[in-house]
């Protein structure tokens, strides 16, 4: 059966469920939007200029959008592989940088049309591909094929970002919407629609404690500075400070209507706070004890964001708390 139009969803939606299309509304959907417009910008400047001097700022920016909607890992973006074709990361074996090579060194015409670039592996597409393209050895590359490899990957992230805002606009935001609605095979109740957008959150806030911060602090004994995220391009604490302010803007609006989280806002601004205050752009300081510390207290601040948000948010969701947010959606 067909779906209600969104117009009429909205009037018949139940106040309970104000916090999905807070969410969607004001988070998720124009995060997509932004995301594709950064990334149609790229494309279009690397048909200009593709030398890396001329890509580094639409990357840049295009990279920064990504980190609105990168801990969304639920519908389109699950895709054809999408997620990791956009961002494989991490790549501990060095995939990716090895077929960059390969790539370059094969120089295969094939490789850069729009259907060749879909059959390349995840590990060297996307914005990590090109960040070895305009800041790793990759970057002095000046040959023809380089060239047109960096406009080729620039073109096939901007379809895969254009097509999965397409998609969210053009159905799965009815899907969530229209939650517990005749027809609805996907979100049979109100609550299923919520748990899939929580998980979002918690998980989100799992990848940048455990991963974004983890992966570079290693050990006491051996740190892993070489692991940070985007650490060629100088960028990986900037990752970790967008990341947590688009998580607390979806945390606000999966709140909204529902109750105040007064320790949820507390340990956002608090690990906001030391984000910035954090001289430390790709954590190099992880390797000496004294910098090392404050690394670490940030990630026990984003670790209880986690665990006020685990708390206050799921109880307003009524998500107990058992939830394992590994499970998904």
């Amino acid at each position: 059966m067909r779906l209600l139009p969104l117009a009429a969803l909205f009037l018949a939606a139940q106040p309970a469920l104000a916090d999905v299309p807070e969410a969607i509304h004001k988070e998720i959907l124009p995060g997509y939007a932004a995301f594709s417009t950064a990334a149609q910008a790229l494309s279009a400047a690397a048909q200009t200029d593709c030398s890396p001097t001329a890509l580094q700022a639409p990357w840049n920016a295009t990279f920064d959008a990504w980190l609105g909607v990168a801990h969304l890992r639920l519908g389109p973006i699950e895709d054809k592989g999408r997620a990791l074709a956009i961002a494989f990361w991490p790549d501990p074996k060095a995939i990716g940088a090895r077929q960059t090579a390969a790539m370059l060194k094969a120089a295969d015409p094939a490789l850069i049309t729009p259907a060749g670039m879909a059959q390349v592996s995840v590990a060297a597409r996307g914005l990590f591909g090109l960040e070895r393209l305009l800041y790793g050895d990759e970057a002095t590359d000046d040959s023809a094929y380089a060239c047109d490899l960096r406009r080729a990957l620039a073109a096939d992230l901007a379809t895969m970002a254009q097509d999965t805002e397409a998609e969210w606009q053009g159905g799965y935001a009815d899907l969530l919407l229209s939650a517990g609605a005749e027809g609805n095979t996907r979100f049979l109740t109100g609550a299923e629609a919520r748990q899939a957008l929580f998980t979002q959150l918690i998980a989100g806030l799992e990848l940048n404690a455990d991963q974004r911060l983890g992966r570079p602090l290693g050990s006491f004994d051996k740190p892993r500075p070489e692991r940070a995220e985007a650490r060629i391009s100088g960028r990986s604490l900037r990752d970790v400070a967008l990341s947590l302010q688009a998580l607390e803007g979806l945390a606000r609006a999966l709140a909204q209507g529902l109750g105040e989280i007064p320790l949820t806002e507390a340990a956002f601004a608090r690990a906001n706070d030391l984000a910035a205050k954090l001289d430390d752009p790709v954590f190099a300081g992880v390797a000496a004890p004294g910098s090392r510390l404050k690394v670490e207290i940030l990630q026990q601040a984003v670790r209880a964001v986690h665990d006020a948000a685990l708390s206050e948010i799921g109880g307003l969701l009524g998500v107990d708390a058992g939830f394992n947010s590994a499970d998904g959606d």
